[in-house]
């Protein structure tokens, strides 16, 4: 090979080099980024039997909307499903519910299912949205008290909540790990720059595109900060990372919150893989938070 053939050779090595360099830490963050600001939307069908389809207005004029069906025991579930999804994909749980007494609020996410307004498959303004949810179960007289459930970002959502809306007395966060920069070092190996600079350009990308900032406050510190509210986390089995933030959650926030890894269950698999101990687990905490049951 002749030293001008070595040299351009080496020329066109290095150029794929960086090219690979900046799709993985640039292009492909950026990537996410955009296709996070434009979530899918699930479509819903007609409301189970016992449920009626209502209407719910947020503090900044959003039209949520939601099947809502009333208890028999006076608390009702606020349901809250993951990104891109809708309240169709909750029926097996407000099912569960149901069957128990309980009443569900099985709510679409602001720019999810049929409801009005933008977001991001993150739920960075899940707040405003709960904060509506729980407003209206508050103006129903056949409610006392207030739980909630949610998968994946819902949980997410409703753990950030959990310091503004103290009406909610317990929360089972199915499959939570983090929805911000500030939320993602919450773990301590997460946080040198190498284990972080993708999501510093996904997340900033996010926020560019949405317009929205991160949510505050972050998920430990709503946590910590919701200190009348007891949690039920749990964690995939299979996910490490989502076993690592469930573990430090409930290490901070001590004797109000509870954990279960699903041994073997993938991403908010447990009620699928597990459905008699699911069951058996998430209506012994209701029952003992709202209801003031302590079963055996």
């Amino acid at each position: 090979m002749t030293p001008k053939l070595s040299k351009r050779l080496m020329r066109w090595i290095g150029m794929l080099i960086l090219s690979v360099i900046v799709g993985l830490y640039l292009v492909l963050p950026v990537a996410f980024g955009v296709a996070a600001v434009f979530p899918t939307q699930e479509s819903v069908g007609a409301p189970p039997a016992g449920f009626t389809t209502i209407t719910i207005t947020t503090g900044d004029n959003v039209a949520l909307d939601a099947w809502y069906a009333p208890p028999t025991n006076g608390a009702v579930i606020i349901l809250v499903h993951g990104a891109g999804n809708s309240r169709e994909s909750l029926r097996r749980y407000a099912a569960l519910f149901t069957q128990h007494g309980y009443g569900v609020l099985a709510l679409d996410l602001r720019g999810h299912g049929n409801s009005e307004g933008t977001t991001n498959r993150l739920g960075w303004q899940g707040t405003a949205d709960i904060s509506a949810a729980a407003a209206y179960l508050q103006t129903q007289p056949e409610v006392t008290h207030i739980g909630a459930l949610g998968l994946s970002m819902g949980a997410e959502v409703l753990l950030g909540a959990a310091s503004t809306v103290p009406a909610i007395q317990g929360i089972v966060a199915d499959g939570a790990t983090q929805r911000c920069l500030d939320e993602l070092r919450a773990l301590e190996s997460n946080r040198p720059l190498y284990r972080n600079f993708t999501a510093r350009i996904f997340f900033l990308t996010v926020q560019l595109l949405s317009g929205d900032d991160p949510p505050i406050p972050p998920l430990l510190d709503s946590m910590i900060a919701a200190d009348t509210t007891r949690f039920l986390l749990i964690a995939a089995g299979t996910n490490e990372e989502e076993i690592d933030y469930n573990e430090l959650f409930a290490e901070t926030v001590g004797e109000r919150a509870a954990l279960w890894i699903a041994p073997d269950a993938k991403h908010t698999g447990a009620f699928a893989r597990y459905p008699a101990e699911y069951e058996e687990r998430v209506i012994a905490f209701f029952d003992g938070v709202l209801l003031g049951q302590q079963n055996e």
